[in-house]
């Protein structure tokens, strides 16, 4: 206790490293859960070098993150159906590889920056070493990396028990409800961007998860034979932006498009037919699992709507668009297009030359600039 740190421990002096490891028949793991190592009682007793009392050599030396990194290696296995702990070469050929091959490497590797260093270090190694060994097909682990930003506390800085600013969130999931808990730190901010914590927006979530709620059942109670048509034509912009902009992790802009619609259903004329709130229901579940999952069943469906198929964006046909003309940048005036018109410049042009505010100011040569679905302009 006299010598090393505050614990006892003291480091080897530079002339006895490197230290050699004894030889070992098993590498079983103790029924303590300690190193292979403790066994070796003649090795592990031995004296201190400050001292030269009694001292015990430290055989808890492998990392946490060695141990925990390998998870998805087991994933692997657990999802090819193996959960059973026979002889390893029995069961290499038979169960290992052939779930290794179907389901690894992982396609993409989600998680936070400080695992860079730990985690991801280790998982290279085992990867790695089981390669040069053989036994696996693949010498990475994962092939796409993306690190995801770190919610800050109220104070910005990082939650920690010390400093006292760490959230519970059972106590937020219990005042504002799970889904609106979700859906926040979602909305928060870019995925990957470190964003301090606002129990005050919350409170906008939880409207939100209200309202969807509220006109879902007030839809489901009037059993609209054909929903709105401003409204279908939103619904399939929605289904469109939600699948793309989930595929490219913007959940926050995933969150504004899906309160944008609920403002827009709102104050629709008419609501949503029982099919299109399914439609609803299906982009909304990753946001909102709990209040989609009771709304689905409300409309007689029997499995879980996570166990559903992902909606199709039907093509909006009806839709106008308001092209706005200018010439030499100055707007001279607006016109409706459909919405594939809207998109061709010979048809826009056309229609534009032919509207009196704009050809009184056209005259002799011009180029154009055209911005499909947008704008158009002269230049004289």
């Amino acid at each position: 206790p006299k010598c090393g740190d505050e614990n006892g421990v003291v480091p080897l002096p530079p002339d006895q490293l490197p230290l050699t490891l004894p030889y070992l028949e098993s590498y079983e793991p103790t029924e303590t859960g300690q190193s292979p190592l403790s066994r070796i009682s003649e090795w592990v007793e031995t004296v201190c070098p400050n001292c030269g009392g009694p001292a015990r050599r430290e055989t808890d030396t492998m990392p946490n993150w060695a141990g925990s990194c390998w998870y998805f290696l087991r994933f692997a296995l657990l999802r090819q159906g193996y959960e059973g702990q026979a002889d390893l070469d029995q069961i290499w050929e038979k169960e290992f590889k052939p779930a290794f091959d179907d389901w690894l490497p992982v396609d993409w590797y989600l998680g936070g920056a400080e695992h860079a260093v730990l985690h991801l270090l280790y998982a290279r190694f085992w990867t790695k070493a089981l390669y040069d060994l053989g036994l696996v097909k693949f010498s990475e682990p994962f092939l796409r990396l993306r690190s995801v930003g770190m919610v800050l506390a109220t104070d910005g800085k990082k939650m920690s028990k010390s400093l006292g600013n760490v959230i519970n969130p059972d106590e937020v999931v219990a005042e504002y409800g799970a889904d609106a808990v979700r859906i926040y730190e979602m909305f928060m901010g870019p995925w990957d961007q470190a964003i301090a914590w606002n129990s005050r927006s919350l409170i906008g979530c939880r409207r939100f998860v209200e309202k969807v709620w509220e006109l879902a059942s007030r839809d489901v109670a009037n059993n609209w034979k054909e929903s709105d048509t401003k409204l279908t034509a939103e619904l399939n912009r929605l289904i469109k932006k939600v699948g793309e902009d989930i595929g490219q992790l913007k959940f926050n802009t995933v969150v504004a498009a899906e309160m944008k619609f609920a403002n827009t259903w709102s104050s629709a004329k008419t609501g949503l037919s029982q099919e299109d709130i399914k439609r609803l229901l299906a982009v909304l579940a990753p946001l909102a699992p709990f209040v989609s999952e009771e709304l689905w069943h409300a409309l007689g469906e029997p499995g879980s709507i996570h166990l559903s198929g992902w909606p199709e964006a039907e093509e909006i046909t009806d839709e106008e668009v308001t092209i706005v003309v200018q010439v030499n940048g100055k707007m001279r005036g607006s016109l409706v297009f459909s919405a594939s018109d809207a998109k061709d410049e010979k048809a826009v042009t056309e229609k534009s030359l032919t509207n009196e505010q704009v050809k009184k100011w056209v005259g002799g040569e011009y180029k154009v600039v055209f911005v499909p679905g947008r704008l158009i302009n002269f230049v004289v």
